[in-house]
């Protein structure tokens, strides 16, 4: 065997070409080592505490947020990641103005306040408990220092803030935009206003909510809600086809209003009811509520298929309305505490939202249907797109039902028997007034005997 022989090339006897590759390749590595970054590593879940106290002609603005979510600041340390608190004033003040004080926008009215001043500045560990209440929040902020040689690892501490706007006056509507979705992958802000006339608000929000009106009153809770049910019919998907397998065999004025008004009156009862604790409160309640949403969009569009009429499509409309209702109930369970003291009103609002953009959905679908059966045959068109719509509505059952298998079965104790008992009676009673209703319709002749789809067979 002819032995092999290395040659060893000093780094002088590489060409220009190589050397650069080394150089570039080297450079390279450095950069995506995590460790040159880990100092800036966004925090996954961050938690900020938040007093709003208007007084006179201050507003005083007392925030708690962790010093790891503002990863971008270079606080003073010693030893090995210890914070220097001697010397760390100027950063934590640097940091409460580029991170808190720049991403809050209070506003006056519809005036937005001038930047606020610093009152004072404290480090906290994260076993205290002062931002229990507003009173011992500011006396902490404003008190005792923590002592300058204690030894504590910077991005394990807390930072309290006392902030101080100029107002006109604490009688004042305020509201507050706080911008500070940026602190981490996931913000949750706890905020509590405490106005002169003693009755406090608290209020919880993840990222960025946008404008929070503090004391909205009640045209303002009112125009907000109806916007968000009207951006919620538009944005929602299933209540979207449900609506078009409303629409695609009755496209009457007569019939619509009869659908349009039962789905409305239903979702409104199931709706008001939720939020005043009349649902289910159970963790596999809104699966299952969301996997009745994916059957009653696939009911319909099956009988589409199949064939009906307008005296059974209005009582089955209205069941599935009571459905839908606990489904906008989800939207409302979060946004409802910025309603203030105007929760009926805001109940009202979102209604009246969710009207509109039903209305607007129908203005857009009628005409585009008319115009497409005007091209296909009407039932073959029926057919085509409700076959469509039962194929996505199969697909959400499935994954839904997926979802809602992996809650266990309710307890059957006495508490659970006698909720279902109540229910039951709920059920009932709705069914005969259901009945009635649809006797007085025929009486009244509001509603036709023998309404069938377009294009189906009258059956005489």
């Amino acid at each position: 065997m002819t032995p092999v022989r290395l040659r060893f090339v000093p780094c002088g006897g590489l060409t220009s070409f190589a050397r650069r590759t080394i150089v570039i390749a080297a450079t390279a590595i450095l950069v995506a080592s995590p460790s040159a970054s880990s100092a800036h590593d966004i925090p996954n879940d961050v938690k900020l505490q938040a007093f709003v106290k208007p007084a006179g002609t201050q507003l005083q603005l007392l925030v708690r947020v962790p010093l790891a979510a503002m990863n971008e600041v270079d606080f003073p340390k010693r030893g090995p990641g210890y914070l220097d608190l001697a010397n760390a004033e100027a950063a934590l003040r640097n940091a409460a103005t580029l991170w808190l004080a720049d991403n809050i926008e209070i506003y006056e009215g519809e005036v937005e306040l001038a930047r606020p001043r610093i009152a004072d500045i404290r480090i906290s560990l994260p076993s205290d408990r002062s931002f229990g209440s507003y009173e011992s929040a500011l006396a902490h902020v404003t008190g005792p220092r923590l002592p300058d040689d204690m030894e504590l690892y910077w991005n394990q501490q807390l930072m309290d803030v006392l902030f101080e706007y100029t107002i006109g006056s604490d009688g004042s509507a305020f509201s507050i935009h706080p911008r500070l979705s940026r602190l981490g992958l996931r913000v949750l802000t706890t905020l509590q206003f405490l106005p002169p006339t003693g009755v406090s608000r608290a209020l919880e929000f993840q990222g960025d909510p946008g404008l929070v009106r503090l004391d909205p009153s009640w045209h303002q809770a009112a125009l907000q809600f109806t916007k968000l049910g009207f951006l919620h019919i538009l944005d929602g998907t299933d209540h979207l086809l449900f609506i078009l397998c409303l629409v695609i065999p009755f496209r009457r004025l007569g019939p619509l209003i009869l659908l349009v008004t039962s789905f409305t009156v239903a979702h409104s009862i199931t709706l008001i009811a939720s939020a005043f604790g009349y649902a289910p409160t159970a963790l596999w309640f809104p699966p299952l509520v969301e996997t009745l949403i994916a059957i009653s969009i696939l009911y319909m569009a099956l009988e589409n298929i199949i064939g009906t009429n307008v005296q059974r499509r209005w009582m089955i409309t209205f069941v599935f309305g009571l459905v839908h209702g606990f489904g906008f109930s989800f939207v409302l369970r979060e946004t409802l505490q910025f309603a203030g003291p105007h929760l009926l009103t805001a109940l009202l609002s979102f209604n009246v939202g969710v009207e509109l953009g039903q209305l607007l959905v129908i203005a857009l679908l009628v005409p585009t249907l008319n115009l497409l059966f005007r091209l296909i045959p009407e039932r073959i068109g029926t057919i085509v797109l409700s076959a469509l719509v039962a194929h996505t509505a199969w697909h959400w059952v499935l994954e839904r039902g997926e979802r809602l298998s992996q809650f266990p079965w309710p307890t059957l104790d006495t508490a659970f028997l006698a909720s279902a008992m109540r229910w039951l009676m709920l059920i009932l009673s709705l069914g005969c007034v259901l009945l009635l209703v649809n006797a007085a319709l025929r009486r009244m002749r509001w509603l036709p005997s023998n309404d069938k789809m377009p294009g189906e067979p009258s059956g005489d």
